[in-house]
């Protein structure tokens, strides 16, 4: 079932989400060489209990860490651990924050120092397939109206989107109706109303669409080894087009 949020419901879901942005603009500050994945958590985690919010991921369905921090060509899940990042890494990080009973999440990835041109062209497309995605977060158009402008986005740059896993609704739970793939055709599934609230997450890949699960249970990787880009933001369906709720803030 797909719940439509109250404007009350979706103030305090921005809230959530206003720390989501504010981890995620730190972390463009902290992520340096020589800093362990374990750190960066235990700071990310920190930001947000002074925020007066919950790390949502500690504890979720068993994951062992506040945070998921994946590296190259780990595509999501990636636990953090005593692993050094060092320059020429990208690095993802998907945050999500609980407070007063609602929930936000949001990501990004980053190149840490010298990253070859190619790598920076697949971060800057899995950036601009969320925005294509978003846009098409209007009343009246269908849910696969999303799916279709990630993945026309991604292919046309030839790339691949991971088909394996998607985006999905938000609110009192941190994963709700409906699953957003990111690929398929358009004008297909539940039609947009205002007030949803939905975190469309691009996964998107150098190479080859196919991903696997590394041992430890959690870590998903592309099966070619080859680079792996993800971006995320929780928006909201209103009658005047998308707003983006994880929205980075500063200077306005």
């Amino acid at each position: 079932m797909i719940v439509l949020r109250s404007e009350r419901e979706i103030r305090t879901i921005g809230e959530c989400c206003r720390i989501v942005a504010l981890v995620l603009s730190s972390v463009e500050r902290w992520l340096r060489p020589g800093v362990t994945s374990g750190e960066l958590e235990e700071r990310i985690e920190a930001l947000i209990e002074r925020e007066n919010g919950k790390a949502a991921f500690r504890g979720w369905h068993g994951f062992p860490g506040a945070v998921c921090i994946s590296f190259n060509e780990e595509v999501v899940h990636g636990i953090p651990s005593d692993r050094t990042i060092a320059d020429g890494d990208v690095v993802s990080i998907d945050v999500g924050v609980k407070k007063d009973g609602y929930f936000g999440d949001g990501a990004r990835t980053f190149a840490v120092g010298s990253v070859s041109p190619e790598v920076l062209r697949l971060l800057a497309v899995t950036e601009a397939a969320l925005m294509d995605g978003i846009g098409q977060a209007r009343v009246g158009n269908r849910l696969s109206d999303i799916s279709h402008a990630v993945q026309r986005c991604v292919e046309r740059a030839g790339f691949s989107v991971v088909e394996k896993l998607t985006g999905h609704g938000i609110g009192t739970e941190l994963w709700e109706d409906p699953p957003i793939p990111n690929f398929g055709p358009p004008g297909r599934g539940p039609k947009l109303k205002a007030g949803m609230v939905l975190a469309i997450e691009p996964m998107v890949n150098a190479g080859g669409p196919e991903v696997e699960t590394l041992p430890d249970g959690w870590t998903c990787v592309t099966r070619d080894g080859s680079h792996s880009a993800h971006f995320e933001h929780t928006i909201v369906v209103t009658e005047n087009g998308p707003r983006v709720l994880t929205a980075d803030k500063r200077g306005t």
